[in-house]
């Protein structure tokens, strides 16, 4: 229920200020909050950060935090940028240990590094090998480590199977979002027939492709052919009984004159497919505008666009039919990392801001989907430096029992580090 001191929070900004592991120094006059109590998991000089808000960063128990790190520097990752992927233990005073590395990652999502469902302490990321991309599964209180052929983008709630796309190719049309160091064999094509979506099983490694590039680009958008412009796939995830996947199918109308690498803006439609063999396609917003989305459910997606016909904002879709609601169109009026905080029966959506005004403030907040009520966590600067393709969102992501919301911020004096706030107060 929403109490009055929550409201007091949310509403008057005042007087909830945290009492966790004391804090680098914020600039006073650009950080307003935290407004629940808030600890600091990693520190400098180093950059640690986990990465994108739909992947799993905490372990069941709630004790164990992913994260990873590397030296400090405001550019794009290369092949020779090594990447350090390792595990805090909330209960030994956040030690950090190490356990492997990654030559695959970008800033925003990282190497894809999460839990694996289901799997006794097994933990996943991306990495490069010679000329192709892997992943590494290493159990973190056994020391035992695998590799699998190909790379993953999201795991199925089960834990046995994961799908992925093409990182060079992401690379080439979304750079930032895809791998450097292996070159894209189909960067001349506009849509490819022999790659796209595959299904991979965690203990074989044995793959399928599940849709191909050419599949979705033979598919008109509202009534335009898509065939000539520069097609690929991005931000996969499964529904949580493993049988529906979401994606969004991008193109390109232009690349850059001396090169096959993006230039000008891309349009993006969502689709949905069955897990099994890629079937029952059904194309769920095909507005051009979907950007930041979650599985709300087996059936609904809640989301960020701009419906045809309706203005910009949050919406709930359901699967395979023409149902579109709004959803916080007055607490929620930007477009932000949206997940559901585990354990609330999806009553309560995490969210976050990019940097707004003057101070450069990202806001985290959660809302109240049945009371339509907003819950102001805080306000985080972030410096200039951390700009464009090496921005640090706060992407924010629920603990396994949704005590903690756990978080990417620069607005201390040491750069881009890993805290959790506890949100305990804010929605008893």
């Amino acid at each position: 229920m929403v109490t009055l001191a929550m409201l007091v929070c949310a509403l008057l900004l005042a007087g909830c200020s945290g009492t966790g592991r004391p804090l680098a120094s914020p600039s006073p006059a650009t950080t307003t909050g935290p407004y629940f109590p808030l600890e600091k998991l990693t520190s400098g000089p180093a950059q640690h950060w986990f990465g994108y808000y739909d992947k799993q960063q905490v372990d069941p128990t709630g004790r164990y935090v992913l994260a990873a790190r590397t030296d400090t520097f405001f550019r794009s990752p290369t092949a020779r940028d090594t990447l350090r992927i390792g595990v805090i233990d909330t209960r030994q005073n956040n030690a950090w240990r190490e356990l492997g590395t990654s030559t695959a990652w970008g800033w925003q999502q990282g190497c894809m590094l999460q839990w694996i469902p289901n799997s006794g302490g097994e933990v996943i990321w991306n990495d490069r090998a010679g000329d192709h991309f892997v992943s590494r599964i290493m159990n973190v209180h056994t020391g035992e480590s695998r590799t699998l052929p190909r790379a993953i983008y999201t795991l199925s709630k089960g834990g046995d199977f994961a799908l992925g796309t093409e990182f060079n190719r992401i690379q080439n049309l979304r750079p930032g979002y895809g791998y450097a160091g292996i070159d894209d064999p189909s960067e001349k094509v506009k849509a490819p027939a022999g790659i796209g979506i595959y299904r991979m099983d965690l203990q074989t490694g044995e793959s399928k492709l599940l849709i191909s590039i050419a599949d979705m680009a033979a598919i008109p958008n509202l009534g335009e052919d898509l065939g000539e412009y520069w097609n690929y796939f991005n931000h996969l995830l499964i529904s949580p009984n493993d049988q529906r996947f979401v994606f969004l199918h991008r193109w390109r109308k232009k690349l850059g004159e001396r090169s096959a690498r993006a230039s000008g803006g891309f349009v993006t439609r969502m689709v949905t497919a069955d897990t099994k063999d890629g079937g029952d396609r059904y194309v769920l917003d095909p507005s051009g505008h979907t950007s930041h989305f979650i599985w709300k459910g087996n059936d609904i997606l809640t989301m960020w666009t701009q419906p045809v016909g309706k203005p910009w904002g949050f919406y709930e879709f359901t699967d395979r039919t023409e149902q579109v609601s709004a959803v916080g169109a007055v607490a929620m009026p930007d477009n932000g990392h949206n997940t559901y905080l585990a354990g609330t029966n999806n009553e309560w959506i995490i969210n976050d801001t990019y940097p707004k005004g003057i101070g450069r403030l990202q806001e985290l907040y959660l809302y109240h989907v049945p009371t339509d009520t907003k819950v102001m966590l805080g306000r985080f600067h972030q410096p200039l430096e951390f700009a464009g393709e090496w921005r640090c969102d706060l992407h924010p992501k629920s603990g396994p029992n949704g005590d903690y919301v756990y978080f990417d911020s620069t607005f201390g004096d040491d750069g881009r580090q890993v805290y959790r706030i506890d949100v305990r107060q804010a929605i008893e």
